[in-house]
């Protein structure tokens, strides 16, 4: 946990009592640091009660008494509707943050690693985190993924923490400065929340707010917002830009393809073999961890040796079960069409699982990879949509629901895979949905997935024992 003391005489206002709130409750109450907190979840208000913060209703907070604002980052501050509580601090002049600004505060000699993205945010992180670990760097992973900042462990000088951050978290910063700052791709996301585009790419930009001369950037270049971006980091003086770029040549950058990348230098990367990171995208994501991890003087050995040892993460192209030549992957973490795309790149002989509650646009992007798909099975409120933007393009099933669409998927999968044209192929669970129709979560979703495929006749389990 972090130790907060450095705030000591200060007083907070936590919003939001999931895992960063209760965090941030915990760290405060251990530095004795006055805590007034707030949830609609009374389960939850009862736990941060019990850490020794006071309940306060919205309503009820004398703000004259309050340093700032804590607030989740999944509750509005201004769009599409403001918190009552939000509007109320910003009325009285108090910041409105979030935990990792007092992360950054509380551990000023440490390192900061930052990154964000529409896509690849999670891989990239844990990535790198995976590699500085067994370089044996002391280093933590955690932000929008795993723990909560404030339950990290202190590092101090010499440590490096590494944080994916999403747009919400990154306009709730002030004073956070990322040593090494990457941006890997920006596409159409959380509109809602950011009112337009515009609105979303300046939330992103946030995380380059406050670097100084001596640090990084190191951004993706393979959309014009993101070349963009570029083009603006360049320009200020004392930041190193390290730009990446999908199999091209690029100045002073990583170009990049599926299992391999090349750097400035001409130094050659083959990771070809490496499973937990298919495709293309996870080709930037290992260019944008290499870029990081050289930046921090790891030696290029030991970044290869972490390349290939990366284990992968749960529902991101997951492999989690053989039979035969049919390989079953979890990629429930594919909530729209473009996160879909980036599996349906990576694999040929797909039999393709996907419905939930469907994003704008359905899967009318996907054209380009149809070809790879062999039959689509489709399952939840998206099944009438998708049903006709696949009609003549694609052979589809409807199934309704998961178990029968993976029954549907193995029994055909399996029967071609003996037949003159068969060879291996893939079941793959990408919905380009929400999960909220049938699940909990994407989790919740991608975890039933991997106990339905493992639990297949002859079915091998690959991948960790989750």
């Amino acid at each position: 946990m972090i130790d907060l003391a450095v705030l000591k005489g200060s007083s907070f206002v936590v919003l939001g009592l999931a895992r960063s709130g209760l965090a941030t409750v915990r760290a405060l109450a251990a530095a004795g640091i006055e805590c007034m907190a707030w949830d609609d979840n009374a389960p939850s208000r009862e736990q941060a009660a019990g850490m020794g913060a006071t309940l306060v209703e919205p309503s009820a907070i004398d703000w004259s008494r309050v340093s700032a604002l804590i607030i989740s980052p999944g509750i509005p501050s201004r769009l599409p509707t403001p918190h009552p509580a939000a509007v109320a601090a910003r009325a009285a002049g108090r910041p409105i943050l979030c935990d990792v600004e007092l992360l950054a505060r509380a551990e000023p000699k440490a390192r900061f690693v930052a990154i964000t993205g529409t896509n690849g945010k999670s891989t990239t992180t844990a990535l790198i985190g995976h590699i500085l670990k067994e370089a044996g760097m002391r280093s933590e992973v955690g932000g929008n993924i795993g723990r909560g900042a404030l339950d990290l462990a202190p590092l101090g000088t010499g440590g490096v923490y590494v944080l994916e951050l999403s747009s919400y978290q990154l306009e709730l910063l002030a004073t956070f400065r990322a040593n090494i700052a990457i941006w890997l791709n920006i596409t159409p996301d959380h509109i809602d929340r950011h009112g337009d585009m515009a609105g979303y790419v300046a939330a992103k930009k946030n995380i380059f707010a406050c670097q100084q001369s001596g640090d990084c950037a190191v951004i993706g270049t393979d959309d014009e917002p993101s070349r963009a971006v570029e083009r603006e980091i360049t320009g200020r003086p004392g930041i190193t830009c390290v730009p990446l770029a999908l199999d091209r040549p690029v100045a002073g950058g990583i170009s990049y393809r599926a299992g391999m990348l090349i750097d400035a230098d001409g130094y050659t990367v083959d990771f070809s073999d490496v499973p937990t990171l298919p495709g293309d995208h996870n080709a930037q994501n290992a260019a944008s961890a290499w870029a990081a991890c050289r930046w921090l003087d790891v030696p290029r050995e030991r970044i290869v040796a972490g390349l290939r040892s990366y284990p992968g993460l749960p529902h991101r192209q997951e492999r989690v079960a053989s039979v035969g030549n049919v390989v079953y992957v979890n990629d429930s973490k594919a909530t729209n069409a473009d996160a879909t795309a980036r599996a349906l790149s990576s694999y040929r002989g797909i039999y393709w699982i996907l419905g939930g509650q469907a994003k704008e646009g359905g899967v009318a992007p996907l054209a380009a990879y149809f070809d790879r798909i062999r039959h689509a099975f489709l399952i939840g409120e998206a099944s009438d949509l998708f049903a006709g933007q696949l009609e003549g393009k694609l052979p589809y099933s409807r199934c309704g629901d998961l178990q029968s669409a993976l029954e549907a998927a193995h029994a055909r999968a399996q029967r071609e895979a003996a037949g003159p044209s068969g060879g291996p192929s893939v079941v793959l669970l990408s919905p380009a949905c929400a999960s909220w129709d049938q699940w909990k979560s994407y989790e919740h979703r991608g975890d039933a997935f991997r106990a339905m495929a493992r639990a297949l006749p002859g079915a091998q389990r690959l991948g960790k024992a989750a």
